[in-house]
């Protein structure tokens, strides 16, 4: 019998991350278009929006619509972020069975994205997880700036060991996402922090993920580092729609066509159809053109499907 193919889980993020980032407000009936093709390229699993303010983020001021009239598949896992234990309130009132919730590694940042210290953010989230998320829902806990600060440089390894701790005592049953947040990370560090903490922390309750972004192109090199360490949930968003917000003009999050095209040459499963997903990628970044980036898209059609199927798909050159 031959040996099974390894696999990967690529968690698509650009109705929630990458449309955070696009001021102008992208009509409801158009994001529920795009997550619906999105959805039917086989993702198993889709950051669908945000329960913020929506004073603070009007972008995801149309969550609850998207819920009630996409029509996904019934397997999609859909995940919604919450940023606060009002957040996690309406998210499982709204039938939200997974969840992500951040909190930054280093002060600086955490304080300049929620104006409070991490002590006060974990406080917060132990305390409204235990009342309200435990039990109920599943939980990714993404942890910000794991390589780089924007204020306070690189991030000692410690650093991330303990802010990892602190997730696991308040919340045993986790994936804690490991966030390369300005896209400053390289290969080297990927692997070396990632060789510390999946043999320390990763067990069959604790599982580890990656969410990098692409600011200066290492974005899928840093993914495989990540994998090649036993990590098997990686984030990408279609067409890299995202822009880092700490690198004006530079890309954001890592495409997920990338990330699909580097693994299954690997030979690493990802269960998603790279035709569909190369359209529909072509289609979210319509919304924001210039926050947009990834290779395989600007490859002609039938040259970057070599090996996926192509000649069966009809694609020109």
């Amino acid at each position: 019998m031959s040996a099974q193919k390894p696999k990967i889980e690529i968690v698509e993020v650009a109705p929630r991350d990458g449309f955070q980032a696009v001021k102008p407000f992208i009509p409801t009936e158009r994001k529920i278009a795009l997550i619906e093709e999105l959805a039917a390229t086989g993702v198993t699993r889709m950051e669908i929006g945000s329960f913020v303010s929506p004073k603070a983020l009007p972008q995801m001021a149309d969550i609850l619509d998207i819920l009630q009239a996409a029509k996904l598949p019934a397997g999609l896992r859909k995940v919604a972020l919450v940023p606060n234990g009002k957040g996690l309130e309406r998210a499982l009132a709204a039938g939200i069975t997974e969840i992500s919730w951040v909190i930054s590694v280093t002060e600086s940042h955490n304080m300049s994205n929620v104006r409070r210290t991490v002590d006060d953010s974990f406080k917060d989230f132990a305390a409204a997880w235990g009342s309200m998320g435990a039990g109920k829902a599943k939980l990714r806990l993404g942890l910000s700036v794991c390589f780089d600060c924007p204020w306070e440089g690189r991030v000692p390894e410690a650093s991330v060991e303990r802010a990892v701790e602190r997730v696991i005592a308040a919340a045993p049953d986790v994936e804690i996402g490991i966030c390369d947040t300005t896209g400053r990370a390289a290969p080297d560090h990927v692997a070396h922090l990632f060789s510390k903490l999946v043999p320390r922390y990763q067990t069959d309750r604790v599982r580890l993920a990656y969410h990098g972004h692409d600011t200066y192109g290492l974005g899928v090199t840093n993914a495989i580092e990540a994998y090649r360490q036993g990590v098997t949930v990686i984030d990408g968003a279609a067409s890299g729609l995202g822009g880092c917000p700490f690198a004006p003009g530079a890309a954001g999050n890592t495409a997920t066509e990338d990330l699909v095209f580097a693994f299954e040459h690997m030979g690493v499963a990802t269960g998603i159809d790279l035709g569909k997903l190369l359209v529909a990628a072509d289609h979210v970044s319509t919304v924001a053109p210039e926050q947009c980036g990834g290779k395989l898209r600007i490859v002609p059609r039938k040259r970057a499907l070599a090996g996926f199927g192509a000649a069966t798909q009809g694609f020109a050159a």
